[in-house]
């Protein structure tokens, strides 16, 4: 990519703690200008205090709640009205309980924030990225991506659909010079564990990551054009396998036309 000659400008979801803090507080010791969005106004007043402070960032506060239209609306409309170099769509939620047995505002909401949200906030980046031919999105997503289970449909659908469409849109925007990532955390020590009903303290320390590595390792793993950034994973031959075995599987099956044998059977 070529560098940018402005002062660069960052937009983070989610950025009142966890992974979102941590992207905050790595990109403005990198040198960017931030524009905080979160519910938690006074967090993120507080973060933007910290960083002015220790790294001579300029962060705009921007109070939202991306589970809502009017709040994707807001955020829609800051990005459109500025010159974003980079794009982290952090913010989101889980709910872990039967599809049967979890209240339908609780379904609606993981859509709204971790699809909707997510898809809208990228459509208003891209054309002043794409124009420019610089620029990147980093969407968090979850190990459950890989792994549905009972207790976990709603929300590993959503981070299924946020690896599928991070994937595809780094085709499409690859020759255009743009870098597309999507993080894949496992237990990482935030809040986002505690509201989902997951105890850290039944895990051992040794299976637990901070996120200011998680973060640092998706900046490396940006900077090197990785599509997927898995920072806990030793052996990156694992997913380039469980990739190539999935598109061997899909060529077979688009190019078969007939039914298998096993349903010819009555």
């Amino acid at each position: 990519m070529t560098a940018p000659t402005a002062r660069p400008l960052a937009l983070i979801t989610g950025a009142s703690s966890g992974i979102g803090a941590a992207y905050a507080e790595q990109l403005a010791q990198k040198g960017y200008d931030l524009i905080l969005v979160a519910r938690r106004r006074d967090r993120l007043e507080a973060l933007a205090r910290q960083l002015e402070t220790q790294h001579g960032a300029k962060s705009e506060v921007l109070e939202a709640d991306l589970g809502t239209p009017q709040g994707v609306s807001r955020v829609t409309e800051r990005i459109l009205a500025v010159k974003l170099e980079l794009l982290v769509n952090n913010a989101g939620f889980a709910h872990y309980a039967p599809v049967a047995e979890t209240p339908e505002s609780e379904l609606e909401g993981m859509i709204l924030l971790n699809v909707l949200a997510l898809v809208q906030l990228t459509r208003a980046a891209l054309p002043g990225m794409l124009e420019r031919a610089y620029g990147g999105i980093i969407n968090v997503g979850a190990g459950l991506a890989f792994r549905p289970g009972a207790s976990r449909a709603t929300y590993s659908g959503t981070k299924a659909f946020m690896l599928n469409f991070t994937r595809s849109l780094a085709e499409e925007v690859q020759s255009a010079g743009l870098r597309v990532q999507a993080l894949i955390p496992g237990l990482i020590r935030t809040e986002f564990h505690e509201r989902s009903g997951t105890d850290l303290g039944n895990f051992p320390a040794s299976m637990i990551m901070d996120p200011q590595d998680l973060v640092r390792a998706s900046l490396i793993g940006l900077e090197r054009g990785e599509t997927v950034c898995i920072p806990a994973q030793r052996d990156p031959a694992q997913l380039e396998n469980l990739f190539r075995a999935q598109d061997e599987m899909a060529a077979e099956f688009v190019r078969n036309g007939q039914v298998a044998e096993r349903y010819r059977q009555t």
